[in-house]
């Protein structure tokens, strides 16, 4: 409402009086994020935060506020997914899909693989690899509600290494140092560096590192210096030492692949623990008829398991990226599978909740303000059918997602098959 003089014609010194915008949210169940439950929740969002969470029944909705009563449900905090990739479309070849595509439809399908993130429950998303940064163009765009972004752009890799053709690649200690000032410039939020091979690009070996101990040790230096993060795609067990060493703050996948065994040495995953170094592990995936795991991998699949069960046990920060867009198995909205994965891995629903919540928003370095149900923090809420405390797939039952304030449409779509 605009204050006028009496002809109605705005004054030279109008004040302007915004109206607030009001939503209460009125549930079974809360998990806030870090461990706490309220019974009977009433959570009060104004102008995209959350400015109040009560508990009981008997408290009044504000009588300005719109009230969307959910019986049956729990509320928690978007889900946050460490490690998706936008640029991919969940194809049997999203890499000849994405190269398929100019800027301008590969920005359109990103738009979709984030609005399908949305309606899933993730309302954050940390891309960890897209061709020429279109990551951060298409969150500056805002074509429509999405989820936040935190992006890295394209990864850096060796020449002809893993994902070369999103455009990273560099060689030696001043090549490595440009790459993260041309990342810094473009204004990313974290740097990704291909630390080993991967099992996308011909010619790649996951079992191999792809950069001298020199040269991840000036990268991390760089973007350190800059005040960004690194996290390290590792596969093989010699680049999962060599960043260690470096001083990477995360590591993704982290398969201690050495030849063609799994070895976890002690002293390792002692580093890994002590220093806090967040792994991403690469859990969720849907089923789809047909589609079976490479034999070799299957093979290894048990050590792989055993080994991020451990670091689980011993006190890791461990964080499920997904991985989502890299095949039929890991659409866009795949997170809640991600999560009950975490908890065949020994964690209590609880903690699996926190990992998807609260300690990711902090890995992506957004714990002031995302990953928990408190006054003052975003209004990124998630409300599924039943109590995931009891039931972890009730992750998957979605029926209501605020994002920034902002309600959803067609919860629940994306990321469900099978």
């Amino acid at each position: 409402m605009t204050a006028t003089a009496s002809s109605g014609t705005p004054t030279a010194n109008t004040a302007v009086v915004r109206t607030r915008r009001r939503t209460a949210i009125r549930a079974a169940l809360l998990f806030d994020g870090t461990g706490a439950t309220i019974t009977d929740p009433l959570v009060v969002i104004e102008d995209g935060r959350i400015a109040a969470v009560h508990s009981g029944r008997r408290v009044a909705a504000p009588p300005d506020a719109e009230l969307i009563e959910l019986p049956g449900a729990t509320l928690l905090p978007g889900l946050v997914d460490t490690h998706v990739h936008l640029g991919f479309d969940g194809s049997m070849d999203p890499v000849a899909a994405l190269a398929a595509r100019d800027d301008s439809a590969a920005l359109a399908a990103m738009a979709g693989a984030a609005a399908a993130q949305l309606r899933a429950g993730v309302t954050t998303v940390r891309d960890l690899g897209d061709r020429d940064y279109l990551a951060l163009t298409l969150r500056e765009a805002a074509p429509a509600l999405l989820p936040t972004i935190v992006a890295a752009g394209p990864p850096i890799t060796s020449a002809g290494g893993h994902c070369h053709f999103l455009g990273g690649a560099t060689a030696g200690i001043a090549g490595v140092r440009a790459a993260v000032r041309d990342h810094v410039e473009r204004g990313v939020d974290v740097i990704k560096v291909m630390a080993s091979g991967g099992m996308m690009t011909a010619g790649s070996d996951p079992t191999l590192p792809q950069f001298s101990p020199a040269e991840l040790r000036a990268l991390v230096e760089e973007a350190h210096r800059h005040g960004l993060p690194v996290t390290a795609h590792a596969h093989a067990l010699d680049a999962i030492v060599d960043g260690i060493a470096a001083g990477v703050d995360g590591l993704e996948h982290c398969t201690f692949r050495s030849g063609t065994d799994v070895v976890v040495p002690d002293e390792v995953v002692a580093r890994i623990v002590a220093r806090r170094i967040a792994v991403g592990t690469t859990v969720g995936v849907v089923p789809v008829e047909g589609m079976v795991a490479p034999p070799e991998l299957l093979t290894l699949l048990p050590k792989l398991i055993a080994a991020h069960s451990r670091l689980q046990r011993e006190g890791a920060v461990l964080v499920a990226g997904t991985d989502a867009g890299i095949g039929p198995i890991k659409p866009h909205g795949v997170l809640p599978h991600g999560l009950a994965s975490l908890v065949d891995l020994g964690m209590t629903n609880a903690e699996a909740l926190s990992a998807g919540t609260h300690v990711a928003a902090q890995v992506c370095g957004l714990g002031d303000g995302k990953g928990r149900l408190a006054p003052g923090f975003d209004a990124d809420l998630l409300a599924v059918d039943g109590d995931p405390l009891i039931d972890i797939t009730a992750l998957q039952r979605p029926v209501a997602v605020i994002a920034r304030g902002e309600r959803v449409p067609a919860v629940g779509t994306e990321g469900q098959r099978g």
